[in-house]
């Protein structure tokens, strides 16, 4: 993320211990981008927000050759090198900048979970994307779902203003968008869009939150897409 939206200080501690075991991120969104990775034995992968590392540790475990990640807060960042150790490089950036550090072509795999919407200067993120990554590698993208943003903050759902959510005593902030939006940028940087998904908790999520797991079974809170680099 950027360095202005990042999760930075005690909110950030609290999103690391958050995101370990709830059912939003551990038991909807990261199943569902897993599922949609496939077979990542032997990928180089970038993790762009790496946040705490655990989408890194997971990918990790099912084979990739090696993760790098990217986070724009520092003590996320710390997280994950707690979780990680020696088992990927990670790097202090803002996402708002060009990953001038990475080569051209030197990546199978890049995964950009539940951070693109809180970018502003997306479509020079998906250019760097795009560059950094090999023909024929594969992009993973989860954002809010438009229908959900709209339904929690009204108004007209072709806005496209900065939101505010609660995490434990501080707000985090994004900016909402259609359907038609996301997925035109993302075509528009030249991907091909390979698979979409509206993912639902998985059975371990109601055991640690029944209401959220319900919620997830009647709305969708989250889009997931996999796109493909020509």
């Amino acid at each position: 993320m950027s360095a202005e939206t990042a999760y930075h200080g005690e909110m950030g501690k609290q999103f690391a211990a958050l995101a370990t075991d709830n059912a939003y991120n551990a038991h909807t969104d990261r199943p569902a981008m897993l599922r949609l990775a496939g077979d990542v034995s032997g990928l180089q992968v970038l993790d762009l927000g790496c946040g705490a590392g655990h989408y890194a540790a997971e990918l990790l475990k099912l084979g990739a050759a090696q993760v790098i990640g990217v986070e724009g807060s520092e003590t996320l960042l710390h997280a994950a090198q707690e979780r990680l150790g020696d088992g990927a490089i990670l790097h202090h950036h803002d996402l708002e900048k060009p990953l001038t550090f990475l080569e051209d072509q030197s990546f199978d795999l890049a995964v950009m979970a539940l951070v693109y919407h809180h970018i502003d200067g997306r479509g020079q993120l998906l250019a760097e994307i795009r560059r950094v990554l090999r023909p024929g590698g594969s992009l993973l993208v989860s954002t809010t779902h438009p229908t959900s943003d709209w339904t929690y903050f009204g108004g007209s759902y072709f806005a496209d203003d900065r939101v505010e959510l609660p995490l434990g005593n501080g707000l985090i902030s994004y900016r909402r968008m259609t359907l038609e939006t996301f997925l035109g940028e993302l075509l528009g940087a030249g991907f091909v869009l390979q698979a979409l998904a509206e993912p639902r908790a998985t059975e371990e999520a109601r055991l640690v939150d029944p209401r959220r797991y319900d919620k997830t079974h009647k709305q969708p809170l989250f889009l997931t897409v996999k796109l493909h680099r020509p």
